[in-house]
């Protein structure tokens, strides 16, 4: 039986996030978890692997804004 410690939700654009935190008897870990369009897709991180899991994903996050802040905006133009 999993037991839900910790969760979060997040709606973006026409996806469903959902962030849990949870245990089983073979250990904790995160489900993080998307529905969309009626279909559903889940990615588990063992608690094992959550230092590594945050570390890239705060290393990626970090080069998208930097190539965010460095491309300029598009110039709008009119017809």
């Amino acid at each position: 039986m999993e037991n839900v410690i910790a969760s979060k939700e997040v709606q973006v654009e026409r996806k469903h996030l959902s962030i849990e935190f949870r245990e089983n008897e073979r250990g904790r870990f995160l489900r993080i978890t998307e529905t969309a369009h009626g279909h559903r897709n889940a990615v588990i991180i063992p608690s094992t692997g959550l230092a590594d899991f945050t570390s890239a994903l705060a290393a990626v996050l970090n080069l998208a804004n930097k190539a965010t802040s460095a491309t300029p905006a598009p110039t709008p133009t009119t017809a």
